[in-house]
């Protein structure tokens, strides 16, 4: 396949950027940062991390699931992510019989690994520019969509630019990819300046291998989620399989292990305070390019309403999962997305005002206009840009609210109502002839029995009527649905709406409430009894409410958004032509540079680079499932019986810190030190930094990794896996030369 090399320049505002900061684009390392990571303590060559003509570091970088990151440690497919990277998979296979979560997994032999349906790992191929391309093809489409305003199909509706790129991606990915068993995504760079196709190689055959107890792989919970110091072994391992061919195959038991072409070697000496740390990984997104419109709507509107939402989904998952067993391996990984980021949205607004990111963007801004109203033809260019955002801002603050609502409350809220929607739309697309409606049945049994292996009808219940309560109560009332108006009708007369009443009702009137109803539904599927259904109706009208009076509308200020973020953007770059821009986060493979790092977060405050077991001893709490200390490891811990996983003082350490610049996505991600050896595994980020998706703080900004002598210590000591190192590559020492 032929690829070109892409040369441009990145850059961002000087007085925002740290030598620390920055997700660097990996085939630019060569022209934008080789000098500096050498400078800093480097050992290698650009061409050792990213080359698409020999085997580099980036061979070992795996894509995970699309949603986090892993690497190869073997050359037998041995992949490392994050415990809670593998959490969906490790539950799924759970049960009150062999419950993962609580015990741990650990399989003794290949034979013995747990395929996960649907689990993907991707390497990444190459990336083209394809800028010029989907600039052309995309005019092409504004070109037939202008040409078509006046016709009956077209009047009154807004260009969908989003649409028209997707188009556009799809077309250039089925042309670069059609005679090959790659596939391919084009993503855009600089609010829409530039486009660039990544093409992989994904592997469809990724087998549970080892996995710690949460007492072990979740030590501390929501507690210590996003703080430091912390205990942590977040960890846990999958092996990639391919067909005897090489190739990717779909699971099959001739599969074999898939061999990488780079896999990272472990270094076993461990890091030092302003030791270098590289991390290459899949950063899924960041928005440092926002403007103080953004900040000022995330802080007074969408953060404070996603809290709320998210506390009250909390209040009604955490005591029923807390009450019972099987709920709570359901409901394990359901809660831990949900809480995650409520903890984030909390973090990210005190961080926000605490380091003064509104104002920091606004004097940004100031130094932008000033800079354009010198000079004519600058203004003409880029004067506009920022009145064009606010304005879309403007028109974003009528609609924030409901929309947030919306997605966070209903659509992503009750489970029921986004199952009995997709389940109309299935049974409304059934054909008519008996082998093919009989295959589609098939489909939507499939569908149906993985739905409900995870449904609590008394959970979901609860969490319908308290969204919909937060809808009416929260959203003002020109933008209710029209089943807001059923429900006053059926509860006509009470003070306060009993909403609590009307899901009761729903409910038990609802062929999409149990397993039993929905199957004995599907003996006659007729799609008139899914319209009559209290669930789907309700659904129906909240979704036809959206797609009347929030989408189009929202349309319109995406358009605007983008037209004035792609000229603020290419102006700030035109401001600053001798700065080096990085572009945001979009879950395409970066690379961040910095050093292990101490810090203050306070006044008389100084917290540690690293934490060891002691730590997890001090804080074990057995009245508190988040801080619970497994038999084994306090058995270990009092023996200490830690093996070669100690450091000079015979300590075992467990996690560590450094000044790498990463967001979601980079979970699982390694953490590589000067040579190229894996030191550690990333898996959070620290609480004084919550901002930092939006701006860079490099005096707290934190990255907490897993110390890989810990990850190795757990495997060998207390699984008795120690089959697994055999198959690594432990790196030589290199305390006698004292060489880091």
């Amino acid at each position: 396949m032929k690829t070109k090399i892409i040369i441009i320049l990145i850059s961002i505002s000087s007085s925002l950027l740290h030598a620390e900061e920055g997700m660097w684009l990996p085939q630019l390392l060569k022209s934008l940062n080789e000098v500096d990571m050498h400078n800093v303590g480097l050992k290698l060559s650009a061409d050792d991390l990213y080359n698409i003509n020999q085997s580099s570091l980036k061979d070992a970088i795996v894509s995970f699931g699309g949603f986090c990151t892993g690497e190869m440690i073997s050359e037998q497919g041995l992949l490392l992510t994050n415990h809670h990277c593998g959490y969906g998979q490790i539950q799924k296979h759970s049960d009150t019989k062999n419950d993962y979560l609580k015990s741990g997994f650990w399989a003794m032999s290949k034979g013995d690994e747990l395929p996960n349906e649907g689990l993907t790992a991707s390497f990444l191929i190459n990336i083209e520019d394809v800028t010029d391309l989907v600039l052309d093809k995309l005019e092409q489409k504004r070109l037939i969509f202008d040409s078509l305003s006046s016709t009956k199909e077209t009047l009154n509706k807004t260009w969908n630019r989003s649409s028209s790129l997707r188009k556009v991606y799809n077309e250039i990915v089925s042309e670069k990819t059609s005679e090959t068993h790659y596939n391919a995504r084009v993503k855009s760079f600089f609010g829409g300046n530039e486009f660039y196709l990544f093409t992989y190689e994904t592997f469809k055959d990724v087998r549970l291998v080892g996995a710690p107890p949460n007492s072990i792989g979740a030590f501390g919970g929501d507690t210590d989620n996003w703080m430091w110091p912390r205990h942590t072994g977040d960890f846990a391992l999958f092996r990639v399989y391919c067909g005897p061919d090489g190739k990717p195959a779909e699971y099959a038991t001739e599969n074999v292990p898939y061999k990488p072409k780079h896999h990272l070697p472990i270094q076993l000496d461990g890091v030092k305070n302003n030791d270098f740390t590289m991390i290459f990984g899949y950063p899924g997104s960041t928005n440092r390019f926002l403007t103080s419109f953004g900040v000022k709507e995330a802080l007074n509107l969408t953060n404070p309403t996603i809290v709320k939402i998210r506390d009250a989904k909390i209040n009604i998952i955490k005591p029923a999962m807390d009450s019972d067993i099987k709920t709570k391996i359901k409901y394990a990984a359901k809660y831990a997305r949900i809480s995650n980021y409520w903890k984030y949205y909390i973090g990210q607004s005190k961080g926000l005002r605490r380091m003064k990111v509104y104002e920091k963007k606004l004097d940004l801004e100031n130094k932008f206009n000033n800079w354009c109203v010198k000079d004519s033809l600058r203004n003409k260019k880029y004067g506009s840009a920022l009145q064009i955002i606010e304005n879309a801002y403007s028109e974003n603050e009528k609609i924030a609210i409901s929309r947030t609502f919306l997605n966070e409350g209903v659509f992503s809220g009750a489970e029921i109502m986004y199952f009995s929607l997709k389940m109309h739309r299935a049974i409304n697309r059934l054909p008519k002839e008996s082998e093919m409606r009989e295959s589609a049945l098939r489909k939507i049994r499939v569908d149906a029995n993985n739905f409900y292996k995870n449904f609590n009808a008394e959970i979901d219940q609860k969490l319908f009527a308290s969204m919909l309560e937060l809808y009416y109560y929260n959203v003002p009332k020109n933008q209710h649905p029209d089943v807001f108006q059923t429900i006053e009708r059926q509860l006509f007369g009470m003070k306060k709406l009993d909403f609590k009443f009307y899901a009761n009702n729903s409910f038990n009137r609802s062929i999409f409430s149990s397993k039993e109803k929905f199957f004995n539904f599907l003996k006659n599927p007729l799609i008139i009894n899914i319209e009559k259904d209290p669930i789907y109706k309700t659904i129906n009208s909240i979704y036809s409410y959206y797609l009347e009076n929030i989408y189009e509308k929202r349309q319109k200020i995406n358009n605007s958004l983008f037209e004035g973020q792609k000229l603020f953007i290419q102006g700030l770059r035109e401001m600053m032509p001798e700065n080096k821009f990085y572009p945001d986060a979009n879950s395409t493979m970066r690379l961040t540079y910095g050093s292990v790092a101490d810090y203050s977060p306070g006044n008389a405050i100084h917290y540690n680079y690293f934490t060891t077991i002691e730590g997890i001893i001090e804080k074990e709490d057995t009245t508190n499932d988040e801080f619970l200390v497994h038999e084994k490891l306090k058995s270990l811990y009092n023996e200490k019986d830690y093996g070669k996983y100690v450091d000079d003082n015979g300590n075992l350490r467990v996690n560590f810190i450094s000044n790498n610049d990463i967001t979601g996505g980079n979970s699982g991600s390694p953490v590589i030190n000067a040579h190229g050896e894996l030191v550690g595994t990333a898996f959070d980020g620290n609480w004084e930094a919550m901002s930092g998706d939006i701006a860079f703080e490099n005096a707290v900004q934190r990255t907490i990794s897993v110390d890989i002598r810990y990850v190795l210590f757990i495997i060998d000591k207390f699984a008795n896996a120690g089959y697994l190192i055999d198959e690594m590559t432990i790196a030589p020492s290199r305390k006698k030369n004292n060489i880091r």
